[in-house]
């Protein structure tokens, strides 16, 4: 895709705003129903930075199997598990979210370090791709077999997991001894006097 550098710049930025954007909403919305669709939305723009990239199978696998498998199974997953329970707030939630402040500091120091220790030099002459899905193809099954297969098992997991929570019902917990009776209350019985004793009413 060659498109101006202008139209590149602006793109990126408006993909990078709602990148960030869509990412602080997952994690920072009460409401995990919004985090889900917004999570979505983050895999949406990031699939525009691999076409920005020039990466069309990457982008379309982005869509087709984050967005349109690994986002619908969350969404459909916490739709139906059906929880009614409202968060109660915890004990020292000041202390956990100042530890999840400090690792997410130290990760972007991690990675700002290690953008600017990296040479980010533009190559003079690149060889043309004729077909990004057969090179991907090559690597995959060659240099990146164990990585990608391990990324298959635990998609797998996934989704196996999320089946389960999905399709958990509420069963009481009962002792070994106790048992269910079905039966049905006893009519309480009424004394049936003799027929002699019964008063006749020609007497009176």
């Amino acid at each position: 895709m060659n498109l101006a550098e202008g139209v590149q710049l602006v793109s990126f930025g408006i993909l990078v705003a709602t990148t960030i954007a869509a990412a602080l909403g997952v994690v920072l919305l009460d409401n995990i129903v919004y985090s889900a669709f917004l999570l979505g939305g983050v895999f949406v723009s990031m699939a525009g930075l691999y076409l920005l990239l020039n990466a069309d199978f990457v982008a379309a696998a982005q869509i087709l199997v984050y967005v349109g498998a690994v986002n619908v199974l969350i969404i459909f997953a916490i739709m139906l598990v059906n929880k009614n329970e409202v968060f109660k707030p915890m004990k020292n939630a000041w202390f956990r979210k100042g530890a999840t402040a400090l690792v997410c500091v130290g990760l972007f120091a991690l990675l700002g370090t290690m953008i600017q220790s990296t040479s980010w030099a533009v190559l003079g002459s690149i060889e043309p791709v004729s077909s990004t899905a057969l090179r991907l193809g090559q690597h995959f099954f060659s240099d990146f077999l164990l990585p990608f297969e391990l990324v298959s098992v635990l998609l797998l997991m996934a989704m196996v997991g999320a089946i389960i929570l999905a399709r958990r019902e509420f069963i009481p917990d009962l002792d070994a001894e106790q048992e269910f009776v079905l039966t049905l209350p006893e009519r309480p019985r009424e004394p049936v006097g003799a027929i002699g004793d019964a008063p006749d009413d020609s007497e009176s």
